[in-house]
């Protein structure tokens, strides 16, 4: 019952971070590509919101390839250790997988302490398509669920002895 669940899990997650980044690069793509071919081709024409838009992509790109990075085990540890005393392998890697846990929970916490707040401004909104900031701030606890479940996913993976740890 818990495999089956955490495989849902696993698989919904996937699908979310590879199309959300896939449809947020081609997004930030074509508009940079299409204010430089306005600006190259013409001297007036000009994306004047663009940079905008490929800053908020930058951003969401970032936070959600965090939880992408947990699934593919690709997230930053040290790795130095493990090689000079392999005995102390799972111990570090329990280390690194809780380091991870305690950063998750530390996001879902501030990040919906930020989002609120953002909430309740009004003005918030970013400079050229005055789109509610709160929505970008979203991305932090949203981010931190997912990044905080798929590391016990991987956790359960690495005791059961499944994990490709390297």
């Amino acid at each position: 019952m818990v495999k089956k669940t955490f495989k849902a899990i696993d698989r919904s997650f996937a699908f979310v971070e590879e199309w959300s980044l896939f449809i947020a690069v081609v997004v930030a793509l074509v508009t940079a590509m299409a204010n430089v071919v306005l600006r190259k081709a013409t001297s007036s024409i000009n994306i004047y919101w663009s940079d905008e838009v490929v800053r908020k992509v930058i951003f969401f790109t970032t936070y959600i390839g965090c939880v992408a990075a947990v699934r593919s085990r690709s997230l930053i540890r040290i790795d130095a250790l493990p090689q000079l005393f392999p005995v102390l392998k799972r111990l570090l890697t329990l280390v690194s997988h809780l380091a991870v846990l305690v950063f998750s929970g530390i996001m879902v916490y501030l990040g919906t302490r930020m989002t609120h707040m953002i909430y309740q401004d009004e003005y918030a909104t970013t400079a050229t398509l005055q789109i509610p900031e709160w929505i970008f701030y979203a991305v932090l606890p949203t981010m931190g669920a997912m990044m905080f479940l798929r590391t016990l996913i991987v956790m359960v993976e690495d005791w059961r002895g499944k994990g490709s740890d390297e």
